[in-house]
């Protein structure tokens, strides 16, 4: 990689680049074009068009698909550019991209699983599945003091976990000494890339297992009374060592066998297989209006082995294969025939499951709701669910409508551009474009 394309990304944190964008709200020369989409498919989600041709076209993106479906209907595609820069092939829905923390709704759902079966109880104490978390200790000052410390009040629950309400940290979210302690102890929300980039390297000292990951985080301060306040945190992550614990398999394997092997997905993985490089988009940072490399398709960090699954924000997969989790979701539990997960707990995890007088003013999901991992949609907005991703990626199903609606591209930090927010504007501009006509 040549040195030049490093200089602009000093100064741009970890924090920045993992932050942004992980919200889900209702509300030229250099890039090749490619359209893959039928007729029908832009007839019908013109504004969808719109939004990725001003995108690819336009020049700010090298390709960008969005993935729609109806109920059990396979899904129809929209596609613009390639999947890197400067080459050839196309964006398909088979194309690979990093989902970031859409894997939390995917972690948040084996969960459910798990509940169904009796194995774990939404109301249940972490300490029950892992002691070192009994007696916990919380800033007295949020994002404050270290040391002045009192105990937590209140147990952390798997439903803490699941909401993001357990009062737990993240590195990319809190300040000051905490963030730093989390960042010693390798507690992070995933990896970006290979490359030597300022601020965007794991430590040294990551976690080698879930186990470990666990252990540390144990050691560390609650920055929130659990079951008070929703924060965005690395809850997710130490849920999939909760998953290892009670169904006695690896957390990847489980998911492996109780979601993507059962729901027909092939192209999910925490480390892409070197075989599949040929398929796997390049990552980009977008600073000043150019997109500069970050993380190589050919040398990507996907291709290494993780530290451990990071049941946050570790999942690469293809518009295809997310679409099928959709699908499953939307079929409360059913795809193809098969029963994935039971309807009661699809019904219960796409439910929103916030502690009662939770606070969420000023944060990603004011006036919502949130559920398994995912966000959920109340009033005029009920019967959504779903998560974004810090790469730029989004998706959602809504029940009470039956459709289903997926953004993929490869941009950091999200915010950047205001796709996240412009995507579900889109498909509802279509959605009731679609009813006034009809």
């Amino acid at each position: 990689m040549r040195s030049e394309v490093l200089p602009p990304f000093r100064g741009l944190s970890r924090r920045e680049i993992m932050r942004g964008g992980l919200f889900i709200g209702l509300g030229g020369a250099l890039f090749p074009r490619f359209a893959f989409a039928s007729a029908a498919a832009e007839a019908q989600w013109p504004a969808v068009t719109e939004l990725l041709d001003g995108y690819v076209s336009g020049g700010k993106l090298p390709g960008m698909i969005a993935a729609l479906g109806w109920g059990s209907a396979p899904p129809e595609s929209i596609a613009r550019g390639v999947e890197t820069k400067g080459e050839a092939a196309p964006v398909t829905l088979d194309s690979l991209f990093r989902v970031y923390s859409m894997t939390k709704p995917v972690t948040g759902m084996a969960a459910m699983i798990l509940i169904d079966e009796g194995k774990l109880r939404l109301d249940q104490p972490l300490s029950d599945i892992l002691p070192k978390f009994a007696k916990m200790q919380v800033q007295v000052t949020p994002d404050g003091s270290i040391t002045d410390l009192r105990p937590a009040k209140t147990p952390i629950t798997i439903r803490h976990l699941l909401t993001h309400t357990a009062g737990l940290g993240y590195s990319i979210i809190q300040k000051g000494p905490i963030k730093a302690a989390y960042e010693q102890a390798g507690i992070v929300p995933g990896q970006i890339t290979r490359l030597p980039v300022p601020g965007m390297q794991q430590p040294a000292d990551m976690p080698r297992n879930l186990a470990e990951f666990a252990d540390r985080l144990a050691d560390l301060p609650l920055v929130y009374e659990p079951g008070t306040m929703w924060s965005y945190s690395v809850a997710l992550d130490l849920l999939g060592r909760v998953i290892e614990v009670a169904s006695g398999q690896p957390f990847d394997r489980f998911l492996h066998d109780r979601i993507f092997g059962p729901a027909g997905m092939d192209s999910s993985w925490f480390q892409v297989p070197k075989s599949e490089v040929g398929r796997l988009t390049s990552n980009y940072g977008v600073l000043g209006g150019f997109v500069v490399p970050l993380d190589p398709a050919q040398s990507s960090i996907y291709l290494d082995p993780p530290a451990f699954p990071f049941g946050g924000a570790g999942l690469v997969s293809s518009p295809r294969d997310y679409d099928r989790f959709l699908t499953m979701l939307l079929g409360y539990g059913v795809i193809d025939g098969r029963r994935v997960m039971s309807e009661a707990a699809v019904r219960l995890g796409t439910s929103n499951l916030l502690p009662p007088g939770t606070i969420t003013d000023g944060t990603m999901i004011a006036g919502a709701g949130f559920g398994a991992g995912g966000r959920v949609g109340i009033g005029v907005d009920a019967g959504t669910y779903g998560w974004a991703g810090a790469a730029g990626t989004i998706a959602f199903i809504n029940h009470r409508v039956g459709n289903r609606a997926g953004l993929y591209t490869q941009y950091m930090p999200s915010e950047a551009y205001p796709v996240q927010r412009d995507f579900p504007k889109a498909v509802i501009a279509d959605l009731f474009r679609g009813k006034k006509a009809a």
